[in-house]
């Protein structure tokens, strides 16, 4: 499977462990950054990853800092994107079975390396049900497509 990959600083090392795991079970990686401990802005690291995939140029990927949260939310302001946080191997597949996620977040500060690598296997090996989720996720899909057609709200 072609995975992106990418963190902040606070999930550099906990990534440099699950681009590893990846590529021993030969996957594909691409990794976005960041490669160090220096400060960076997540939101681009997150909507990168996105862009990527819903562009078609990667199957799934896999977004790491502190909490996975911030992650989340940026990754999931691309349109098209559904990205879900895991602490968990059930989220990670339910991720992926009900909600068809492309996108697994992960927070370094609130798991460690070897349940995120099996919350990564798990999400990875998971498929989309479709059956009655499949209208929930054309639910979403739908309001998405709705909002996007809206003007911003102020402070948005």
């Amino acid at each position: 499977m072609n995975i992106a990959i990418g963190c902040d600083e606070a999930a550099c090392d906990l990534k440099r462990i699950v681009r590893q795991h990846l590529l021993a079970q030969g996957h594909e990686v691409i990794d976005f950054g960041t490669h160090d401990n220096a400060p960076v802005l997540y939101p681009d690291i997150a909507i990168a990853v996105a862009q990527a995939i819903v562009q078609g140029r990667h199957e799934r990927g896999v977004l790491l800092c502190g909490t996975g949260i911030g992650m989340a939310i940026s990754a999931n302001k691309v349109r098209g994107i559904r990205a879900a946080q895991a602490h968990d191997t059930y989220s990670a597949e339910r991720a992926r079975r009900s909600n068809d996620a492309q996108i697994v977040t992960l927070g370094a500060r609130v798991i460690g390396a070897e349940l995120a690598k099996s919350i990564v296997d798990r999400f990875l090996e998971s498929a989309f049900d479709g059956g009655r989720s499949a209208l929930k996720v054309a639910a979403i899909s739908d309001y998405e497509c709705a909002q996007a057609a809206l003007p911003r709200a102020p402070g948005a």
